[in-house]
């Protein structure tokens, strides 16, 4: 490219500018300064162009362009003062009155919304909520409910043992049950005494379905004169009732906790199939039985009355212990307890 050249290019790219600058409305500012003075805008380009230009010539011509920059620079700082004075030089179809775009909430997770659902059942019933460590020693764990020292849950295969010893010298562990809150509740206070907790407990188990080394159980105990298990049947009669509805049915089979004598498995009727059949046959989640086990329950052992200092002759009680992720899926048809802790959000937004 030579001067002249170079001089008909400059007079071309200025009389483009003006005619963008006298248009009605005018062009964007910020778009008009980008095409012309960008780095890669056409007055910017022509300006590297003078490097091919003999020496003697190039002075002047670099003046020329500097000129007509300062020229464009001076037009487009008018043009956005007036902008700016005027309001928009486009008119926006934007109402700014109407409230902000409906962004999506957050929820509670299924087993924090299950674990208040439970408080608040109880709290109906007359109980208080109480609280306790996750690490445990060995006595509120284990020999305070009346386990035998060589009970199977003490086995390394079945506890998780922490690197640190109590009093005792024996090692810490992570708590196996809620049932520790029991004896910690009737340490801290004189009976009547009508407490409930709910919180993470861990266990050396495989995961599968129905299973997992840590999951949240909800435990409950009640301390009085002459209770009985008509009390405890009645408490969790009135309580699974409300939780379910009405028509939901429960019933006690015998078994065996340390910690309670009597002890019974408490099971409600299928709130899937409603008696054991469903329109396809056989229920899947109870079986065809009709009945879902949720609870260990019973009276609460002479042994952990004297564990706390509470005469077994005077008082009496009534404990039970529930899996939270049992309930969780039964409130919400989740099949898989795993399902509860993949963050998938078409489960956690059931609760929403």
């Amino acid at each position: 490219m030579n001067a002249t050249e170079w001089k008909e290019k400059l007079s071309a790219i200025r009389g483009s500018f003006s005619v963008s600058i006298e248009k009605k409305p005018a062009e964007n500012p910020e778009a008009l300064e980008l095409h012309y003075l960008g780095r890669k805008g056409e007055l910017a380009l022509l300006l590297r162009d003078l490097k091919d230009i003999p020496l003697e010539e190039r002075k002047p011509l670099g003046a020329l362009g500097n000129a007509a920059k300062q020229e464009m620079e001076a037009k487009l700082a008018e043009l956005k003062g007036s902008a700016g004075a005027a309001g928009p030089v486009v008119k926006s179809d934007l109402d700014l009155t109407l409230p902000g775009w409906p962004y999506p909430k957050g929820s509670l997770h299924p087993l924090t919304h299950t674990m208040n659902r439970l408080a608040e059942g109880f709290l109906k019933l007359g109980f208080t909520m109480s609280d306790g460590p996750l690490i445990e020693d060995d006595y509120h764990n284990f020999e305070a409910l009346n386990f035998p020292p060589f009970h199977p849950a003490r086995d390394m295969q079945d506890t998780f043992y922490v690197d640190a010893k109590d009093q005792a010298g024996k090692f810490m562990l992570l708590r196996t049950h809620t049932s520790p809150v029991q004896i910690r509740a009737m340490e801290k206070q004189e009976p009547p005494i009508r407490v409930f907790h709910t919180g993470r407990v861990f266990r050396s188990e495989a995961v599968d379905a129905s299973h997992s080394f840590a999951f949240h159980q909800i435990e409950g105990l009640y301390v009085d004169k002459g209770v009985s298990m008509a009390d405890l049947k009645w408490t969790v009669d009135a309580f699974m009732k409300d939780l379910f509805g009405s028509g939901v049915k429960t019933r006690f089979n015998p078994s065996y906790f340390p910690f309670v004598e009597p002890g019974a498995e408490v099971d409600m009727s299928c709130v899937f199939c409603k008696g054991g059949h469903n329109s396809a046959g056989r229920c899947p989640v109870c079986k065809g039985t009709g009945w879902l086990e949720v609870m260990g329950a019973g009276l609460v052992h002479p042994n952990v009355l004297k564990s706390a200092k509470y005469d077994p002759e005077k008082w009496s009680g009534f404990a039970f212990g529930a899996g939270i992720e049992r309930f969780a899926m039964l409130l919400y048809g989740i099949s898989d307890m795993r399902m509860l802790y993949e963050n998938d959000l078409r489960v956690l937004k059931q609760v929403q």
